[in-house]
């Protein structure tokens, strides 16, 4: 009994010693898998080529000296280009700068090479985490699915052969009418609260925030210009990129997709230390917790969305089946059409599937599609809002090319002509041209974009390393513009070396890459 006893003890004990022996080695293989990334992102950078370059040193092991660029890009420029222009002054066009835990960057300035990386965007496509980021605010709703914005390589080739139809300078003068209602919707409100003296005027929506306007004082009126610009180019974007109609200059609150793209859009550009965390340890990613309101937005925006793109599957349907009943009836079916980008993306997407001699090639599915809806509205709402503020902010520094301006748009007889002539009308504005064009070099939607060398380009370009390139400094470079800024006292330059370099062109690349740099 007794010896039977100590050997039941020693059964167990050897029994919960080989359960602790596998569980600690489950939990060191779960380590090691979790952590390896990281070390070996260590050892890669102890022995970088990007060591033997110089840079500006750093505040922080942790931050490295992100914390500075982000204070510098936050200043009203031309300070804002202040710390940029010393790195350069002291380190050249090329010199690295330390990101987290001291990772180092490769930082480009040189217009040259800049246009190189930018021109070869296969070569160097944007990094795995930040398509990763990307992706929670315009990515699939179902795993898998990508949009222009996260896609790389042949899926954004063919994405993109897909979408070119849509952005098209014909197509584009065709929506000139919705660009024109919409800004004089948002001017008629603009006269209505300045004539107003209290925020009870019911004449007034609603307004998006208390600071959207303030009321009248010594001083004058005060106007949130950004606010109300963004539900402007909202409703734009809604109605040119797929017929929807928003109805965010109405009033906050009115539209169920615009409430959950706000959401959605909010929570993906939120700094969290988790998402730093996400970068070097990608297991964590799996671990992502949405909210009841994110799973609702998401909900919404995918029955929405999709309910969008089948109502305009049908239309083209039955434009097709119209065109085949009365083929000498072209108008009646050009009638029918759509102009909005969704329904010529859906139009162009039935044509790829079905070729000229019947061979069928793959085209976008239907999650695809959605997620061109929320790139339509990632990259074209909320930077040309910036843009347009941005130009109101130049022009009111400097009431002297305002009231040029002024003058020569008041020279313009637009009310009478078509979309086509006005549109026409508008485009042989050379001044407007220039203050367009100006203001998006001073004041760049994407003053920045980041890339990963895939191809070996020695050791300032080495393999596997993160590219930043520096869009701002690139607009102010002396040798493509007479001057790095406005002149003094906020003038606007006139004496642009158009022959030389196109001043929007490398902006409008890096946003080509991201989605809709085509539109103008």
């Amino acid at each position: 009994m007794f010896p039977s006893s100590i050997s039941s003890s020693l059964t167990l004990t050897m029994t919960m010693t080989t359960t602790t022996i596998c569980s600690l080695v489950l939990v060191l293989v779960f380590l090691c898998y979790a952590t390896l990334p990281f070390f070996t992102l260590l050892y890669r950078q102890s022995r970088s080529p990007l060591l033997k370059l110089r840079g500006p040193p750093s505040r922080s092991f942790f931050m490295g000296n992100l914390e500075e660029m982000h204070d510098a890009e936050n200043i009203v420029p031309p300070h804002s280009t202040t710390l940029f222009q010393e790195w350069e002054k002291e380190y050249g066009k090329v010199f690295v700068y330390q990101g987290f835990v001291g990772g180092k960057r490769l930082m480009l300035m040189d217009p040259r090479t800049v246009g190189e990386v930018l021109g070869r965007a296969y070569d160097y496509p944007k990094p795995e985490f930040v398509r990763d980021s990307l992706s929670g605010m315009v990515g699939g709703f179902q795993k898998g699915a990508e949009g222009l914005l996260t896609s790389e390589g042949a899926v954004h080739r063919r994405q993109r052969k897909i979408l070119s139809p849509a952005f098209t300078s014909s197509h584009i003068k065709s929506l000139t009418p919705i660009f024109w209602e919409k800004a004089t919707q948002l001017r008629d409100i603009w006269l209505s609260i300045a004539e107003q003296t209290s925020h009870t005027n019911p004449s007034t929506p609603t307004p998006l925030s208390k600071a959207e306007w303030e009321p009248k004082n010594e001083h004058g009126l005060r106007i949130d210009a950004l606010s109300w610009l963004a539900r402007a180019t909202l409703d734009i974007i809604g109605e040119a990129g797929f017929g929807h109609h928003f109805k965010s200059l109405e009033g906050p609150g009115e539209d169920a997709l615009a409430e959950a793209f706000s959401v959605i859009f909010s929570t993906a550009r939120k700094f969290r230390v988790m998402t730093i965390l996400q970068v070097w340890f990608p297991i964590l990613r799996g671990l992502r917790r949405n909210n009841q309101t994110m799973i609702q937005a998401r909900a919404t925006m995918r029955r929405i969305g999709l309910d969008l793109i089948r109502e305009r599957q049908a239309q083209a349907a039955a434009t097709s089946s119209e065109k085949k009943r009365d083929a000498c009836c072209e108008e009646v079916a050009v009638e029918m059409r759509g102009r909005d980008l969704l329904s010529v993306l859906i139009r162009a997407n039935e044509r790829e599937k079905a070729a000229a001699d019947g061979r069928l090639t793959e085209g976008m599915n239907e999650e695809e599609m959605l997620c061109q809806i929320s790139t339509f509205l990632a990259a074209g709402h909320e930077t040309t809002s910036s843009a347009l503020t941005w130009c109101l902010y130049a022009l009111a520094k400097d009431p002297g090319s305002q009231q040029k301006l002024r003058n020569a748009l008041l020279s313009v007889e637009s009310d009478s002509l078509s979309g086509q002539q006005r549109y026409d009308a508008i485009e042989k504005c050379q001044y407007l041209d220039w203050v367009v064009r100006e203001t998006l070099r001073m004041h760049a939607p994407v003053t920045s974009t980041m890339r990963v060398c895939m191809v070996d380009g020695g050791d300032e370009l080495p393999v596997a390393r993160l590219v930043i390139l520096s869009l701002t400094r690139y607009a102010l470079n002396e040798v493509a513009f007479d001057s790095p800024y406005y002149d003094k006292d906020g003038v606007l330059q006139q004496t642009i070396k158009l022959n030389k370099y196109d001043i929007i062109s490398i902006p409008i690349q890096a946003i080509n890459r991201e989605g809709d740099g085509e539109w103008r």
